[in-house]
């Protein structure tokens, strides 16, 4: 029991000031049978706090259907044995770099811009949810004998709009629903991003990766009194595909951990660390300063060059910062770090026992075939992610013209009359060569992650304009969507497979490995020369692939795998000749 408040210049738990040393660690991106080890090492590096998002779209998958809500208070339990206070940021919008930023597909499709404001539907869609998730919260405050002792307002709304009556009602809600401790903004410190986010009476706080005392100095512009706070230390950053991998030099990141505890002010590292978008729930970015530019998928790893790697290792930038936080112990000792995770040891080719074609996959596990004038959305399919297959007739007799897509997101594979044509892969897009009339056309189209920051977050996927052919719409537009949720053993266990086919061939791939035991901590899974696509070991999701990089491995949590027989499917989108088998392991 304590009573956790926010004085004139600290934080006061029972009347005594007190530093935050947090990490922020994300339990959904991070498997459950890991999560002891990793409060453990953030303990061992010197934290005395765990922060984390709630990702609403994971728990709500389709209005008033809820999928292990419980999972937060479990975390929270688990942060409270490790010996760890915590820190709730509920969202609804979270950003992330996750799917969406957070928010389910099926809200901004309808809704639009009208998410995140003091829209009438969308808030009551925003209650009922926080009604749901927040009890669990409430009863582990640190007044109740529980870990939390702060929970957030939105998120970053300073970067995206200025609706004061919006902030409001969700700092009202969070009331409403039983939180009594302080309540919190943050966003990064510049005048139109704290004058948009911040609330008078809610402790504004501030997110930068340098520059501390710059950025506490704009903070106290907007906030005279108060404890300081760096919300988002970004100690490290996320990576694109296709682009290099990101990383921070270990020292410049611990001069700057140091500066900011030298202004007498709490810290939240993010990431502490970040491990691993499974399922597909990566989000995206726009390019651009204004962030409305090309679409940027983010990477399945989220390592985050973060102090603590995605395989839950200590790295560099841990052993720096251990060194700056033992100062700030209040003179106890840190404590030892738990034992180190087991890598798999040695190398296993996963032999290729079954293929089954993108068309025999959605016939069985694909969704009902809808036929509308104009092509739907994947919101308008309730698809979040996966794929869908839209076919249009091309009329005939008529001589071959350009063929393309209107307002594409976010690739789609072109087949005409059954035979490859191309990929398209920008928002406006046509095929190289002309298409002649009275043919068959199918555009399988993918999501890569929707957009999770800045003005087009929310914006719908699939075919969002129309199919043309020279300067005429195409209709009569028949799609089927392709759920990635919709890969279980059972469902799978119906495809009809064949002979294994080539390696990096489109459609499921099966294959078997055996291992020599359960005992390994996790497992890299590589693909070697293969296109994208997504890979399950046995049933569970272990993410996205791509081969344009920097990502080639894909974790594989240790309790994912078995001692004895495993197996794997691999969906295979693009289709890559020369592919070498899977291997697990080393």
């Amino acid at each position: 029991m304590g009573d956790f408040t926010v004085g004139d210049e600290d934080f006061l738990l029972d009347g005594r000031p007190v530093r935050l040393l947090s990490g922020a660690l994300h339990y959904f991106r991070v498997h459950e049978s890991q999560w002891g080890h990793r409060l453990a090492m953030l303990r061992a590096m010197g934290l005395n706090c765990v922060e984390t998002y709630v990702p609403w779209n994971l728990h709500e998958p389709r209005p008033g259907v809820y999928e292990d809500v419980a999972a937060l208070g479990r975390f929270l339990d688990a942060a409270d044995a490790a010996g760890l206070w915590a820190i709730v940021r509920p969202g609804p919008y979270i950003c992330a770099e996750w799917e969406n930023g957070g928010l389910p597909h099926w809200l901004t499709g309808p809704l639009g811009r009208r998410a995140r404001t003091n829209d009438a539907e969308y808030l009551g869609h925003v209650d009922r949810w926080f009604r749901v998730l927040l009890p669990q919260v409430a009863e582990r405050e640190i007044g109740r004998g529980g870990p939390v002792l702060m929970v957030q307002v939105e998120n970053e709304y300073g970067s995206y709009g200025t609706d004061r009556g919006y902030l409001e009602h969700v700092a009202g809600l969070l009331r409403d629903c039983g939180i009594t401790v302080p309540l919190f903004t943050s966003d990064g410190p510049e005048d139109h991003m704290l004058t948009g986010g911040s609330l008078p009476g809610v402790l504004a706080t501030a997110n930068f990766g340098s520059g501390a005392r710059e950025g506490f100095e704009v903070l106290r512009r907007h906030q005279p009194s108060g404890p300081l706070m760096c919300m988002e230390f970004w100690c490290g950053w996320f990576d694109h595909w296709g682009a290099e991998h990101v990383v921070r030099d270990a020292g410049d990141a611990a001069a700057t951990l140091r500066e900011i505890l030298e202004c007498g002010a709490s810290v939240n590292l993010y990431m502490a660390h970040g491990g691993t978008n499974f399922a597909g729930w990566s989000g995206a970015n726009r390019a651009g300063e204004l962030h409305v530019g090309a679409l940027e998928p983010t990477a399945t790893s989220y390592d985050y060059d973060a102090p603590i790697d995605e395989a839950g290792r200590p790295t560099e930038k841990f052993w720096r910062f251990r060194e700056v936080l033992a100062q700030y112990q209040d003179g106890r000792a840190l404590p030892e770090l738990p034992p180190p995770p087991v890598e798999l040891g040695g190398s296993y080719v996963v032999g290729a026992d079954g293929w089954a074609s993108l068309p025999e996959v959605l016939d069985v596990l694909g969704g009902e075939e809808c036929e509308r004038p104009v092509p739907p959305t994947f919101e308008e399919m309730g698809v979040d992610r996966g794929v869908v297959r839209y076919r249009v007739d091309v009329p005939g007799p008529r001589q071959p013209y350009p063929l393309g897509v209107l307002g594409l997101r976010d690739l789609a594979t072109v087949y005409v009359d059954g035979v490859r044509a191309g990929v398209l892969d920008t928002e406006d897009a046509t095929l190289p060569g002309p298409v002649a009339g009275g043919v068959a056309v199918e555009l399988w189209v993918e999501s890569l992650g929707r957009v999770n920051y800045g003005p087009r977050g929310g914006e719908p996927k699939g075919i969002t304009g129309g199919v043309l052919h020279e300067r005429q719409y195409v209709h009569g537009v028949r799609a089927r969507g392709l759920r990635l949720d919709a890969f279980s053993a059972p469902a799978v266990a119906k495809v009809p497979f064949g002979p294994a086919g080539s390696a990096g061939a489109v459609g499921l791939h099966r294959g078997a490995v055996d291992l020599p035991s359960a005992g390994a901590s996790f497992a890299w899974l590589q693909l070697p020369g293969w296109g994208r696509g997504f890979v399950w070991v046995n049933g569970f999701c272990v993410g996205r692939y791509w081969g344009v990089g920097p990502q080639r491995g894909l974790y594989v949590p240790g309790a994912v795998l078995r001692g004895g027989g495993n197996e794997v499917w691999v969906l295979e989108l693009a289709g890559a000749e020369g592919a070498a088998p899977v291997t697990l392991g080393a």
